[in-house]
């Protein structure tokens, strides 16, 4: 496998990766086409300035997996008394037939060291039911977070 930095030219790769990995986690095709549209737009300009980053893995020149990174503003917290940001991973994802070879583990290790290469000590994910067991295995935890969908901004 060839593992590589994420640049701006990715960005169809990096929105149909998010597309499958809700579509795998039971997303409907209606919603996750209004998302994608959406995503790209958001997408766009975080990629080309670098506050969108990652990483692929690729197989003889085809894209396989890849894993988004972000950092975010966050006031210190017990956690993190000395520190105003987060990592935050999103867009795990390898395709179906290179599943269960360490791809995801691989990317999660790259992940970690990228953040603590960037002085972030503390780092945040939204776990899928398939991906909970990976991620308790690398040794993230569950946390007290709740999210609830607002009237109006759906």
């Amino acid at each position: 496998m060839d593992i590589r930095s994420l640049h701006a030219a990715d960005l169809d790769l990096i929105c149909r990766h998010r597309e499958d990995m809700f579509r795998d986690a039971g997303g409907r095709d209606e919603a996750l086409a209004t998302m994608t549209g959406q995503f790209r737009e958001w997408l766009r300009p975080r990629l080309r300035d670098g506050s969108y980053f990652g990483f692929v893995m690729s197989d003889d020149g085809a894209p396989v997996a890849g894993i988004g990174l972000m950092l975010i503003d966050w006031p210190p917290h017990p956690a993190h008394p000395m520190q105003d940001k987060r990592g935050y991973v999103l867009n795990v994802f390898v395709e179906p037939d290179y599943r269960k070879r360490g791809l995801a583990r691989e990317l999660m290790k790259l992940a970690e060291a990228e953040f603590v290469r960037r002085g972030v000590g503390y780092a945040v994910l939204h776990a899928t039911a398939k991906g909970r067991p990976l991620y308790q295995g690398l040794g993230w935890n569950g946390t007290t977070e709740m999210a609830k969908t607002l009237d109006g901004e759906r």
